[in-house]
């Protein structure tokens, strides 16, 4: 699997985003359809950070106008989803540059408290962010990837200045566009801003978090610069494309653990769900003997690093635990899963059954599983036992993907 990977410990701007993937390989031919709807140009550039070659970006009026000028006109949101609409890009193209428009959108409607369609843009900024963002979407296309992923992402702290006040780092809209990502967000290891509404709405859409980078035999590599420099730390965005290993996905974790021998059968039968809201990705609850010989239950949660604080507080308060405690696993392994929905043939009629596939980080299937409660259902209504459904849905999908019987 082609997978291209960000590196977001200095965090990302659409900028830093377009220089990274130019700089990783990308065409600079691909951005004409962008500079040709806008009237702007894409400027590109070599900057040295901290010793660091990075490619940088400026996207300036066509007309020689200045770029990001202050006042002057204002672009609606579906003003905006209508330059995109007029570029004639590929249909993959057009749905990921409207939704991360739509994300950047609904998160400045949050932060202002008004409706999507009442959203104003001003006009030079407005079309800053569609270049960013189409520029970035064209890229992306161009270079050929499978998977986008990114390590943690930084939004540095402090304060910065804006239209309505001083607020602290990450900025409102980073933080709602954040809350919608897979990837965690850190904060540091500047007081400075690191990470821009534009960068957050990008990698949000087009990337899956990853603890770190994922093995990857590696084509290219480029540094995308930002703007600013700083003393320690050069103020770039890293992207690598190459070719995953075939091997499982390394997942940051952490397991929490506490002993009980008070709770109630129903409170642990209900654990499951109840930790799972809160972020638990396991729960496993295991008899055991404790002090002066009760019987009692071990309960064992594995989570990620960041929802590490929500659980814990659920697992004591759903429980009434006294403490518990968090043992520093670095990471599981695990596989890439999706659900899949195929027909099963029962008597001449088709029933719907899902089944969960897993495959390695190069996208190889290599076991297929139907889903219980599916089966149970169709059983029900058909009469064919259990297992025989499932059987024929597992089936179904290996014939429909061309997949043979040896991926159990």
């Amino acid at each position: 699997m082609r997978t291209l990977a960000f590196d977001g410990r200095t965090g990302a701007s659409g900028d830093m985003i377009l220089g990274a993937l130019l700089a990783a390989g990308g065409e600079r031919g691909v951005l004409a359809a962008v500079e040709d709807a806008l009237g702007v140009e894409y400027r590109v550039g070599e900057a040295t950070k901290n010793g660091l070659s990075a490619t940088t970006v400026d996207i300036r009026r066509a007309d020689g106008g200045a770029d990001r000028a202050e006042g002057g006109a204002s672009r609606t949101y579906a003003e905006c989803q209508e330059i995109v609409d007029d570029m004639s890009l590929s249909a993959s193209v057009e749905g990921d540059a409207k939704a991360i428009l739509e994300s950047l959108g609904r998160a400045e409607a949050r932060v202002h408290g008004t409706a999507l369609d009442d959203t104003h843009f001003h006009e030079v900024g407005a079309d800053d962010a569609i270049a960013d963002i189409v520029g970035a979407a064209l890229l992306v296309e161009d270079l050929g990837v499978d998977r986008v992923v990114t390590t943690p992402v930084s939004a540095g702290g402090g304060e910065v200045s804006m239209s309505h006040g001083v607020y602290p780092v990450p900025t409102p809209a980073v933080g709602y566009l954040a809350s919608g990502a897979s990837w965690a967000l850190s904060g540091g290891p500047i007081d400075a801003e690191l990470l821009t509404p534009t960068g957050a709405a990008v990698l949000a859409h087009l990337a899956e978090g990853v603890a770190s980078t994922p093995p990857l035999s590696v084509g290219s590599v480029g540094y995308g610069a930002g703007d600013r420099s700083f003393q320690k730390r050069p103020n770039v965005l890293k992207a690598t494309v190459g070719s995953s290993s075939g091997r499982l996905r390394k997942e940051g974790v952490r397991v929490l653990e506490t002993n009980v021998d008070d709770v109630t059968p129903e409170v642990l039968g209900g654990l499951q769900e109840r930790l799972s809201e809160a972020g638990a990705r396991d729960v496993t609850v295991v008899p055991t003997t404790m002090k002066k010989s009760r019987p009692g239950h071990l309960i064992k949660v594995v989570v990620r690093p960041a929802d590490v604080d929500e659980v814990a507080t659920r697992l004591a308060t759903e429980t009434g635990t006294l403490g518990v405690r968090e043992t520093a696993v670095e990471h599981r392994w695990v596989a890439n899963r999706t659900v899949e929905t195929v027909a099963v043939a029962v008597d001449g009629d088709a029933h719907e059954v899902g089944v969960k596939v897993a495959t390695d980080d190069a996208g190889d299937v290599y076991d297929v599983s139907a889903e219980y409660d599916d089966a149970a259902a169709v059983a029900e209504r058909t009469g064919v036992p259990i297992r025989e459904v499932m059987r024929r849905a597992e089936t179904a999908y290996r014939s429909r993907e061309g997949i043979d019987d040896r991926c159990r």
